[in-house]
């Protein structure tokens, strides 16, 4: 298929509008099993929607539209006024409805994700290369003004041209913008502002390096600009260094030393924007500019201090010839300084009007998730009151895992080295945390009993000689990947349950203002970490909001690791079928890990302490990151919600359609059992009933044969082969046949003689035993004989060809006994489940294989045996289709023989189409076809039928047919259910993310004057003060209007997607409608490149 005509899954936005609140409910609950979509009368609740007023739409049966209109008329401020006179604001304050219409607070920055102008449109592929080769062609004329800048351009002066003194012009400046060639008086003069210049001097032949320091410029320090102090105090040694962004410059600085101002020489300096690397006496110091510059770039690079300090040395003198002032130590520690200074100051601990940043507790620095809800600060009124099938909006959804690459080498000490944020941000304080560890250093871990999860066998392991730490474990939040506060730790051996119990306690109860009630906590062995749980968390703290009461706590294994777990832990702790997961996944920390793994190389060198705070600062700037983007998340995750929710519904309607309403409501009630209390009832998603092999039907059968000889009804017409015997092993030859014909594809021209011969054998063995299976299958239905002449005739036929006669092959042409018939119908059934079960199980180990040899093979020789096993993998896959398709053709004769209908609805056609994996279907495209931004999961496409089972209404099936079709209606029910509570969560966390936001621009301005009582204080500080308070308060401001920009829209989608719903055939026009763009799309960018490309 033509690459531009391939239809390729994207993403459905809905139209929008400008509503001003987020806080009309969304729908509420599960699925019922009933299929009517007559229109419910219901009673229309208003929410203002800002010029809007979306209607109640009437849904389906069991699927709860929103209580939302599209009519208002109303102005805004009519809106809002009406909202505080009811005393119902939906969540927003009167402060913030004021702010409205006031407008009364700085105005927000400038928003580039909000510009009403036409978006740019992407650069076609391949004008970069033109623009390129285009360079290429004024190669020349680059490279003549590179050389003429060594010298001193076109009618150099010789005199100065800026005084009139009559000095030698002979020198320039490489940091000015068009410098001229002045005399070194006038080069001092135009740079007492600018003393950070690199200055060249010509030489008579070519420009050489010099400083402002030997052209007598100095710095003074303690007055203004232009003001000379009459008493300069010279700093000690008059030997100052100062590290700026282009190099490691030698300066004179002076302080002040005539008492006009207080200030000591750390004072003085830091005025100046310039920080000293000691409190004594110091003798070097870096811009601030420089140290932004390296926070920045080691949070969006992961640059070492050393990189970056050898990058400036180099720029001062890359030969090597010049002696650089070595101040890599104290770069080292001014760097330190300087982060911890900023984590502070960025969260109020320099308003403190107490104790300054002395009283900074536990977690207070760390950069909290605005959707997560925090009680106190972004919960709405009532939220404790919640019904508890909806409780699962007001959740907090963890993550917890363990990174191995994050070791530390065992040097330096606590001792020496215990860093400055002391549990202030996301590492826990360690002081608690070693006289925890202390008391269960014995413990032993339990063995795994699921899969050999090395987390679990591995955890008392030691990590090796010379490492203090073995990795770093952390808990986040599940749903926004970020790190909680007082929720990271180091590892002493593997990733022991002391530890990560240790995490998610204190994740949880610091800096918490209330109680939540329910948990979703992910872990890749949470299937094992969750026994003894209760027990476990009650040594931490017997008082733990993980053991109140009213608690309620779902463990999840995440999406990615669960295929690893056996069978039981698939739909136990599956997030697709656990009901309030929404379409969560589990896998932040190993998006985190991405982010931090590149730091390992530098912090494995570092003392404990400097390495936490280093992975501290990091993992803030993370999440901060992931604030800033959450207009954009946010909005992704709704428009995936409600796009998709309407197919997944109106999917399990028209499956229930085809059910047994009694069934249904029978199922439905199981389920809702089961959703309530997983503990006291059946998991739906299990089989009750095993999947048939073919070596149970044959035991089966010879059981049978066993119990009529007992009985002296031996139906054999021969002693050595019974009717089940003779069936089983046509099969076998069938197989056989299948196996030999796919290897002769495999032979050509010049195949070696030695596999020739294999083959030869195989074939002339294969002949042999047909001709003698023959015999047997004559004494039961002698007709055969005749048939096979016929066939044959005086054609050669392949012996992979012959036909067997098998009475599916028959069919009615001559009577077969009806005992022989079921015989086989029952081993062809077991034969068909068994070759879908053998497909599904190669598919996931493609899975395995391919993410195994894209993460961690390197080489040649690894490579080509990936590659091999994935090629004997697709053997496999190739096999199990042409099994299925076999047998299938089998049953499908068997069933009209034996009168049995309803067969080519279970046993569905198997296309090349249906061959894909559930949760990586990518892979089964061809590699050029592949689209890469396609993630879609369990939860996110509706997968091939081979991962579940068509529903019929007939009674014949067999008891396994009948709980698969359960099964398979079970999880339909649970895909449309996560669909609809991530609409319902998604819209809780945007208000939550306002809420916050409010509450934080509150706090900011709060603490604008916070300090002005303290005896230590001066007009210039307190400004300060207020100007830093504010500016945070506006920042806070401008992002929570932009997030109510971004997110303007929702109501209305989740009202056109309810409706479609409620109308199928809204949904087939959009389909429709969506299918057609894509195809113009296409096609206008295949011009495109056709128009790049030509000439």
């Amino acid at each position: 298929m033509p690459k531009s005509s391939k239809k390729k899954p994207s993403k459905i936005k809905m139209s929008t509008y400008t509503p001003s609140t987020l806080d009309a409910p969304p729908p509420v609950g599960g699925l019922s099993g009933s299929t009517s979509r007559t229109l419910q009368t219901t009673k229309l609740k208003s929410h203002a929607l800002g010029g809007f007023k979306v209607a109640a739409l009437a849904a389906p049966s069991g699927v709860h539209a929103p209580d939302v209109t599209v009519n208002d008329t109303r102005t805004t401020e009519e809106i809002l006024a009406s909202w505080a006179t009811a005393g119902e604001l939906n969540g927003w304050d009167r402060a913030y409805v004021d702010s409205f219409l006031e407008n009364d607070l700085p105005p927000p920055m400038e928003d580039p994700e909000v510009s009403d102008e036409e978006p740019t449109r992407k650069r076609p592929k391949g004008q970069g290369d033109k623009a390129l080769h285009e360079w290429v062609k004024h190669i020349d004329l680059y490279l003549r003004y590179l050389i003429t800048l060594e010298g001193r351009g076109a009618s150099p002066p010789t005199i100065c041209p800026s005084c009139s003194a009559g000095r030698v012009a002979e020198y320039r400046c490489l940091s000015c913008d068009n410098s001229g060639i002045t005399c070194g008086a006038c080069m001092v003069k135009a740079h007492r502002s600018l003393p950070l210049h690199r200055i060249q001097k010509w030489n008579g032949n070519f420009f050489t390096k010099v400083t402002l320091k030997s052209l007598g410029l100095r710095i003074q320090l303690g007055h203004p600009l232009e003001e000379p102090c009459p008493k300069p105090d010279t700093a000690w040694g008059d030997d100052f260094i100062i590290l700026h962004l282009d190099g490691v410059h030698s300066l004179g600085v002076d302080y002040c030393g005539c008492g006009a101002t207080s200030h000591t020489q750390i004072e003085q300096l830091l005025e100046r924007r310039l920080y000293p690397a000691t409190t004594i006496n110091p003798k070097s110091a870096a811009t601030f500019r420089l140290l932004e510059l390296f926070e920045i770039l080691q949070y969006e690079s992961k640059v070492s201090p050393y990189e970056l300090y050898n990058t400036i040395s180099r720029l001062t003198d890359n030969t090597g010839l010049g002696s650089v002032k070595d101040r890599y130590p104290s770069f080292l520690r001014m760097v330190h300084e300087w982060r911890h200074l900023k984590l502070l100051k960025r969260n109020q601990r320099g308003h403190d009007p107490i104790c300054g940043a002395a009283d900074t507790k536990e977690g207070e620095c760390a950069v909290l998730c605005p959707p997560c809800p925090h009680p106190g600060i972004n919960m709405p009124e009532g939220w404790e009151d919640e019904p508890e099938e909806t409780r699962y909006i007001h959740a907090l959804n963890l993550a917890l895992d363990a990174c191995f690459r994050l070791k530390r080498k065992d040097v330096s000490s606590e001792t020496a080295d215990p860093g400055l944020s002391r549990g202030f941000s996301y590492f826990v304080k360690q002081g608690k945390f070693a006289d925890y560890l202390q008391k269960h250093e014995d413990e032993v871990e339990p063995k795994s009993t699921c899969s050999r999860h090395d987390a679990v066998n591995l955890a008392d392991v030691t990590p090796g000689q010379g490492y203090a730490a073995s990795g770093v474990a952390t808990v986040e939040c599940a749903r926004h990947n970020m790190k909680r506060p007082s929720a990271v730790c180091d590892l002493q051996k593997g990733e022991r349950y002391c530890n990560m119990d240790y995490i998610l306690h204190w994740g949880i109860v610091v800096l918490a203002l209330g109680i939540l009630k329910t948990f979703f906590l992910s872990y890749d062995i949470a299937c094992q970490w969750g026994k003894n749980f209760v027990e476990r968390i009650k040594k931490i703290d017997a008082e733990s909001p993980l053991l109140a009461e009213d608690a309620k706590t779902r463990f999840l294994v995440p999406k990615f690791h669960l295929p690893a777990h056996i069978s039981s832990c698939q739909t136990k702790f599956a997030f697709m079928l656990t009901p309030g997961a929404g379409l969560g996944d589990g896998e932040a920390p190993e998006r985190g890990w991405g982010e931090a793994n590149p730091l390992a190389p530098s912090t494995r060198e570092m003392g404990p302490g400097t390495r936490r705070d280093t992975l501290d600062y990091n993992f803030g700037d993370y999440n901060w990151r992931k604030v800033v983007d959450l207009g954009s998340s946010l909005a992704k995750k709704m428009d995936t919600a409600v796009s998709r929710v309407a197919e997944h519904t109106i999917a399990h309607q028209e499956l229930e359609a085809t059910l047994d309403p009694v069934k249904v409501k029978e199922w439905t009630e199981k389920m809702v059992a089961w959703e309530k209390d997983s503990t006291k009832s059946p998991n739906p998603f299990e089989m009750a009933v095993t999947t048939p092999t073919q070596v149970a039907v044959r035991k089966a059968l010879a059981e049978e044969e066993a119990a009529a000889l007992a009985a002296g009804k031996d139906v054999s017409l021969t002693p050595d082969i019974s009717p089940s015997v003779l069936i089983s092993r046509g099969l076998d030859l069938e197989s056989d046949q299948r196996a030999l014909k796919m290897d002769m594809k495999k032979t050509w021209t010049h195949s070696r003689d030695r596999e020739l011969t294999r083959i030869q054998l195989r074939s002339n063995t294969l002949i042999r035993r047909v001709d003698a299976w023959y015999q047997a299958l004559q004494l039961y239905i002698p007709s055969t004989l005749l048939l096979r002449q016929n066939a044959t005739g005086s054609k050669t036929i392949p012996p992979y060809d012959l036909p067997l006669w098998l009475p599916s092959q028959i069919g009615k042409q001559v009577p077969v006994d009806r005992r022989l018939t079921e015989i086989e119908f029952q081993l062809r059934s077991a034969q068909a489940q068994e070759a879908l079960t053998t497909l599904r199980r190669s598919l996931q180990r493609r899975i395995t294989v391919h993410d195994l040899k894209k993460r961690w093979l390197r080489g040649q020789g690894a490579n080509t045996k990936a590659l091999n096993l994935l090629a004997t993998i697709e053997a496999q896959i190739a096999a199990a289709r042409d099994e299925y398709h076999q047998a299938r053709v089998a049953l499908l004769a068997l069933g009209k023989m034996l009168g049995k209908s309803g067969l080519e609805s279970f046993y569905l056609p198997l296309e090349d189409s249906d061959i894909r994996a559930m949760v990586r279907p990518d892979l089964d495209e061809p590699e050029g076809n592949r689209d890469v931004n396609n993630n879609t999961g369990a939860t996110r496409h509706v997968s091939s039928w081979i991962w579940r089972h068509a529903s019929v209404s007939e009674d014949n099936h067999t008891e396994y047919e009948a709980e698969a079709i359960k099964v398979e209606w079970a999880k339909s029910r649970a895909r449309a259910s996560r669909y609809q509570e991530e609409i319902r969560i998604v819209r809780q966390e945007m208000n939550r993310t306002i809420r916050y936001f409010k509450w934080k621009e509150d706090s900011w301005y709060e603490k604008a004057g916070a300090r002005q009582a303290m005896e230590v204080t001066s007009p210039e500080y307190d400004e300060g003060l207020r100007a830093y308070a504010r500016r945070q308060g506006s920042l806070c401001l401008t992002l929570r209007k932009r997030f109510e920009h971004a997110w303007q829209g929702v109501n209305k989608q989740i009202a056109m997607a309810y409706a479609e719903i409620d109308d199928p055939k809204l949904f087939e026009e959009r389909r429709k409608r969506q299918e057609a763009q894509y195809i113009k799309d296409n096609q206008e960018k295949s011009s495109s490149d056709v128009e790049m490309d030509s000439p």
